[in-house]
């Protein structure tokens, strides 16, 4: 290939590569203005200084300013490295959410102070081919290997490594130009690589865009899936809330649906307590008295049954214990002692009593039915006495 086509050759895939990049720069700014996520904002700064890399390269072909030489080296190796540091920021942010690497006034430091550096020292087209490639290879290679780690980056993964390495075969592109080698055997293949360098960087570059889009999507997925959870986790707590009778900690008669679905297999002993003449000890003692009655005949409750028996609060000064597969003797046994432990007299207690009526709920039973007749059965023993 002559040095005429190796021309025309660059100069098509250098304006396929600028309108792959406005297309990519364009694509990532729509993306970070809809989501709002901070690693498509970076990635949306870095391909903008990528493709601004671009657009100076190609006025100072067109323009050929030879005066300005210094400036546009500067903006060129200024506006890559940005890219490269802005890219990584964008990585960071996807494999630890809310971290950075660097401040932006350090990263703008960094960037001012290379362009700097180029503008000064890097007098020829292979000697900035050298610097820049290098330094993007030694950065995204290593890049590759830690998000190759991380779940969900694998895409991500292999495009910065492509890049990586095309930056090193492209560093040594250059690097065989500015040894001033025209003999070397490599010469021709690296004059026509080069020639070609911005077409593979255009398809590196797309694989880099698929390695980050489905690496937001799989942390889009995780960030869901954690809501998720956490809204299950806090539907269950506001269920145990609701579900829970704050006055004396028992469930309360919200339960009863799902308490009646656990014992209905296997049977129960239901038991429908409630409070003899509350609402005169409330009267005479003050409603505090009758709140601490309550507490404390719920704690009587729960100490007189099984661990596992359901205790609830049914309302007012009306309680429910369901006992699954207790026997009627060992039900009457209970009520025994827990009549014996609150008839105690107790400091600072007011006395207080109760009536009890019992119903069986046989194995697959009617369970308001049984309910029913335990509330019945409750008032006929109120009745008598």
């Amino acid at each position: 290939m002559d040095e005429r086509q190796q021309l025309l050759l660059w100069q098509w895939s250098t304006a396929a590569q600028m309108t792959s990049l406005a297309m990519i720069a364009t694509f990532f700014v729509l993306l970070a203005r809809s989501s709002r996520r901070s690693e498509l904002r970076w990635w949306a700064l870095a391909w903008s200084a990528n493709l601004f890399a671009l657009v100076v390269t190609l006025v100072f072909w067109n323009l050929q300013p030879a005066s300005l030489v210094p400036l546009v080296t500067g903006l060129y190796v200024g506006s890559k490295t940005a890219f490269v540091l802005l890219f990584v920021e964008g990585v960071r942010a996807v494999v630890r959410p809310g971290t950075g690497l660097l401040r932006p006034t350090t990263l703008a430091g960094i960037v001012t102070a290379y362009g700097l550096f180029a503008a000064a020292f890097l007098g020829s087209i292979p000697a900035i081919g050298v610097v820049q490639h290098a330094t993007l290879a030694l950065v995204f290679l290593p890049l590759a290997g830690l998000t190759a780690r991380a779940p969900g980056l694998l895409w991500l993964s292999a495009g910065v490594a492509v890049r990586g390495l095309l930056a090193a075969a492209e560093a040594g592109a250059y690097g065989l130009q500015l040894s001033g080698a025209a003999g070397h055997p490599w010469q021709p293949a690296a004059a026509a690589f080069m020639s070609a360098s911005s077409a593979f960087d255009m398809g590196a570059e797309w694989l880099l865009v698929l390695g980050s889009v489905l690496a937001v999507t799989a942390r889009t997925q995780r960030d869901l899936e954690a809501t998720n959870r956490e809204l299950l986790a806090a539907h269950e707590q506001l269920r145990l809330v609701a579900d829970r009778d704050p006055l004396t900690t028992l469930a309360n008669r919200r339960s009863l649906a799902e308490v009646f679905r656990a014992v209905q297999p296997a049977g129960a002993i239901l038991l429908f307590f409630d409070l003899d003449g509350f609402k005169a000890l409330n009267d005479r003692h003050g409603h505090l008295a009758g709140d601490g009655c309550l507490r404390d005949f719920a704690g009587a409750l729960r100490d007189s049954f099984r661990p596992d028996d359901f205790v609830i609060r049914y309302g007012g000064d009306e309680f429910l214990v369901v006992a699954r597969g207790m026997d009627v003797a060992s039900a009457v046994s209970r009520v025994e002692n827990l009549s014996a432990r609150i008839g105690r007299e107790r400091p600072g207690m007011p006395p207080y009593a109760f009536s009890v009526g019992m119903a069986e709920l046989a194995a697959g039973g009617h369970a308001e039915a049984a309910l029913l007749e335990a509330d019945a059965a409750m008032y006929r023993a109120k009745a008598d006495k």
